[in-house]
């Protein structure tokens, strides 16, 4: 039988974080067409029969007051409309009462603030646009919320980072239902460079590094550039013209990191990167100074929950 797919909209809603997913379960219906019955029946759902996203287009949908029975999966959007809706507690009461009564609750992006402001996350780990963590965290200190996922799953919520990683958040839900197989398939219909883990940061490293502060942006591109070199902290502090003690002091209270760490992470972007355009694991070790392949399979395992091998298979096309 086919899985019915809600996503709820509002005015201002995110347009990508209602046809990102969409287009996901739409496309897996094109890649099995002819093989059997649609697998996914997506409806968009909302208080009035037509929205207006903050892109300034208007979505047709189905009003939620007409909404019969529960779908196997409901999505909810975000974007800058997400404030507004807070107040409304008729969705707000329809979020509680689809949650209690489906196999999987989501939100994308800004999203989550709706699922906590319906007391669905109290206890569990969500995840939500990286640029209103500090938001989220004062405004619902019960939930265990999560600064780098693309995507967190907690029993049956599933709760997603910004914009495209709603994408990201669908196509795992795809392998869930279908398999690994159809889910790579619809990424590479998508153009979406196969499939990121919910596990993958936000941000690339110097990304991620730069957030923090740019203090030190001049040296890490330093750093990118010299990998197979030993980045000790003696190395480091002389590049920065600064004293060990000094460096290892001003360096930390600006990217919240010690050098190594940041290093470790600098190494480990340059890593993905080689491994997805298709090296093995030993040459990108000994490219990006990890020394050894074993040193660069702890370093995946401890920031991205999976190892070199296993990321070269997900994202390396063949």
């Amino acid at each position: 039988m086919a899985h019915h797919v809600e996503i709820l909209i509002f005015p201002d809603c995110q347009m990508l974080d209602a046809t990102g997913p969409a287009q996901v379960f739409a496309s897996a219906n094109d890649i099995n067409a002819g093989r059997s019955k649609r697998l996914y029946e997506i409806a968009l759902v909302a208080e009035d029969p037509e929205v207006m996203c903050s892109a300034g287009m208007v979505l047709k949908c189905r009003p939620m007051s007409v909404t019969s029975g529960a779908p196997d999966t409901a999505i909810v959007a975000g974007g800058r409309g997400v404030n507004a809706v807070l107040a409304r507690p008729a969705t707000i009461e329809w979020i509680a009462d689809r949650a209690a009564r489906v196999r999987r609750m989501a939100s994308v992006c800004s999203g989550a603030f709706l699922l906590a402001e319906a007391g669905l996350l109290d206890g569990r780990r969500a995840a939500t646009h990286w640029n209103r963590y500090d938001e989220f965290v004062a405004r619902f200190p019960a939930v265990k919320l999560e600064r780098d996922p693309i995507f967190v799953r907690d029993g049956h919520y599933w709760t997603s980072a910004g914009v495209t990683a709603g994408i990201d958040l669908a196509l795992a839900m795809v392998e869930e239902d279908h398999g690994r197989k159809l889910a790579l398939a619809v990424a590479r219909e998508l153009v979406v460079f196969l499939k990121r883990p919910g596990g993958q940061s936000q941000f690339s490293a110097p990304l991620a590094l730069q957030q923090r502060d740019d203090s030190f942006s001049d040296l890490h591109a330093w750093i990118a550039d010299n990998l197979s070199r030993p980045l000790n902290l003696e190395t480091l502090a002389e590049r920065a013209g600064m004293s060990l003690r000094s460096f290892a002091r001003h360096y930390r209270a600006r990217t919240g990191l010690t050098p190594a760490t940041g290093v470790e992470l600098i190494r480990l972007e340059h890593a993905k990167s080689r491994l997805e355009g298709g090296a093995s694991v030993e040459s990108a070790s000994r490219i990006c100074g990890f020394g050894s392949s074993e040193t660069m399979r702890r370093v995946f395992l401890r920031h991205l929950g999976v190892g070199p091998k296993d990321w070269r298979t997900r994202f390396h096309g063949s």
